[in-house]
């Protein structure tokens, strides 16, 4: 373990402006036995030109260019080319601070006799443009999160994990592949079928990844994330059982009305607000001018 190979896992699809940025954080990694594929999703931009630069740069980066697939099918990709013992995925618009490897491969070290393959989860911080402008995120996270039913139950509604928040043992992707007909989700389905292995959790309560935000992020398309959060119950019933599934379908009945009944108080509080009514009243008066002058 003391000098175990990290694999790096970098998909990229038309994120040319931030591709420099994620691998420059890569390459100052204070671990320095790592290898890093970038996956290429069909890009049309200049993903292609960049990565060969730092392929140029350096050995240990590596470039494969598929047809436009989605996040899961380059993951795959990334996944079946891996020779490393650690698996890091890092999509190509985040940064990883310069300690993630060796902090992550420090603590698997203290539990080098066990048996139980490992998970290393650490914080993060959020940010836009460049390091220099950093945002608490928009969760915490901590050791109550790493389990099964935590993360069956409070995923979305109280925390998500960003996958390079995570340093995992490469045998847990023996026998999972990201489901290739989900265009979103694909990360929660990954955390919970690996929570049903007998891991072992690790946390570093530090930052050591950061999250960038940006317009062009698929997170930030309501409609897109919903419907693949329905598509990703179907999988979730190849993961619980038939009493387990049918109870969180109930539980997410119950959030979303709570969520309908939040937002019907909030509205008519508003209509029952000052500033509501002195905005018909204005209203009112100008349809009222407006009648008038048609009339004449």
């Amino acid at each position: 373990m003391n000098n175990s190979l990290v694999s790096i896992i970098v998909p990229c699809y038309n994120q040319a402006n931030y591709l420099a940025a994620c691998l420059r954080s890569v390459l100052e990694q204070t671990y320095t036995n790592w290898e890093c594929i970038i996956i290429n999703d069909g890009s049309t931009d200049k993903t292609e030109l960049i990565a060969k630069t730092w392929i140029d740069r350096d050995h240990r980066f590596k470039y494969v260019c598929q047809d436009n697939r989605g996040l899961s099918a380059a993951r795959n990709a990334g996944l079946s080319l891996v020779t490393g013992d650690y698996i890091q995925f890092l999509d190509a618009d985040d940064i990883l601070d310069s300690n993630k490897l060796i902090l992550s491969l420090e603590e698997c070290r203290k539990y080098s006799g066990s048996e139980r393959w490992h998970i290393v989860i650490c914080n993060f911080m959020m940010f836009k443009g460049d390091l220099t402008k950093v945002f608490k995120p928009y969760c915490v996270l901590e050791q109550s999160c790493f389990s099964f039913d935590s993360l069956l139950y409070g995923w979305e509604y109280e925390f998500t994990i960003p996958i390079h928040c995570g340093f995992f043992s490469s045998g847990l992707f023996k026998d999972f592949r990201f489901p290739e007909m989900l265009k979103a989700k694909e990360d929660w389905v990954m955390w919970l079928m690996l929570y049903k292995s007998d891991v072992q959790t690790h946390f570093i309560d530090k930052t050591l990844v950061f999250y960038r935000l940006h317009n062009n992020s698929m997170t930030q398309q309501v409609e897109f994330m919903e419907e693949n959060y329905i598509n990703a119950l179907g999988y979730l019933r190849n993961i619980v059982n038939h009493d387990d599934y049918v109870d969180y379908l109930i539980f997410v009945l119950k959030q979303k009305q709570n969520r309908l009944n939040h937002l019907k108080t909030r509205i008519d509080n508003y209509r029952k607000s000052r500033g509501y009514k002195i905005l018909r009243s204005i209203r009112e008066q100008r349809l009222t001018r407006y009648i008038i002058k048609l009339l004449k």
